[in-house]
């Protein structure tokens, strides 16, 4: 199952997929009618210098864990750090950022959090490592750093959850596999979603060439400032591509017109800046059967929530001295003991 944990803008056109035309419900889009359809399976959820002062420490592998967010000015930064104050989780008051961020001063929960750039990543990072020998880093930066945030988290040896999505994936795993160091890599944490994905795999696995000569149809709606195609659909379609389904990629409908997207997606306005809404529809070569998959996300909880699992994973790794190597969502899936 690691193919679909390592899967890492077009202008919406109804034409393209009639189905989107019929009208909508508020879990999202109607497909036209056919003989047999089999209800969708939906997943709707709504969340809605060097030296560094830090808190007291604590040695327990569940509790008060320290972690560092790096990327503590984004909305998913942000989404962790409450999350994970929430779990009980320490928060370490520094976090990187880009250039431009450096010097300031975040505030999240209550907590000020203090941004460094680039060029102090690595003398900073010792110093809270040596600090604070638990700690966790969680990186949710940008695609552009994700290889050489990497590069750092191995050199120092600290483990790390990546949340970031982009950047070369193969060099990525290439250089954690060379560094052996603890890591949680996924370019989806929404543990839910991960389920899904391995389900869908497992039928693919099991069952090749199920849906020999239909067609697919894909669309995913997301935040506009999510600019590549989403990895998730991806992995969807790549289990649909085994099952037989014949299907390019760029095929996929990327929506992420705001417009668009309440009118014809579905999307509440209130998650425009916010959301994962993904519709796959299966069709028999004379269209009298149809299947219809859809998962629908409002908000970013999902996705912290199973960070903060992921944190909390890897650090009774650490603690147990397991085996230092790349684990993924369905390792954390399979523990069972998610909170």
């Amino acid at each position: 199952m690691a193919s679909l944990l390592k899967a890492s803008s077009n202008v919406f056109r109804s034409e393209k997929l009639p189905f989107l035309s019929k009208g909508k419900t508020s879990q999202g889009i109607v497909p036209k009618k056919a003989a047999f359809r089999l209800v969708p399976v939906a997943l709707s959820l709504s969340t809605s210098t060097g030296t560094v002062q830090h808190d007291q420490k604590s040695d327990s592998p569940d509790i008060a864990i320290p972690i560092m967010v790096n990327g503590c000015t984004g909305k998913m930064g942000k989404a962790v750090i409450k999350a994970g104050d929430s779990a009980g989780l320490h928060i370490v008051p520094v976090s990187f950022g880009a250039e431009k961020e450096s010097g300031q001063t975040v505030e999240v929960c209550g907590k000020e959090i203090m941004v460094h750039g680039p060029s102090e990543k690595e003398s900073i990072l010792a110093s809270v490592f040596q600090e604070y020998p638990n700690l966790i880093v969680v990186d949710y930066t940008v695609p552009a750093t994700v290889n050489d945030n990497a590069e750092l988290y191995c050199k120092v040896g600290v483990p790390f959850v990546m949340g970031t999505t982009g950047g070369d994936r193969d060099q990525l795993y290439k250089t954690v596999e060379e560094s052996n160091v603890y890591a949680v890599i996924s370019p989806q944490m929404g543990k839910q979603v991960v389920a899904f994905l391995a389900a869908m795999e497992i039928m693919a696995e099991q069952f090749p060439g199920a849906f020999s000569g239909y067609s697919l149809q894909v669309m995913e709606s997301h935040q506009a400032s999510k600019l590549d195609t989403s990895g998730t659909a991806k992995a969807v379609i790549s289990c649909f591509q085994k099952l037989g389904v014949s299907f390019d990629m760029d095929q996929i409908q990327m929506v992420r017109d705001p417009k668009q997207q309440i009118e014809m997606v579905g999307v509440p306005e209130e998650h425009l800046s916010g959301h994962a809404f993904h519709l796959y529809h299966v069709t028999s070569p004379d269209q009298t059967v149809s299947f219809e998959f859809q998962h629908n996300v409002c908000g970013r909880s999902i996705y912290a929530e199973g960070t903060v699992d992921a944190i909390v994973f890897l650090a009774k790794k650490v603690k147990s001295k397991a085996d230092k190597r790349i684990y993924n969502m369905i390792d954390i899936l399979r523990e069972g003991d998610m909170r």
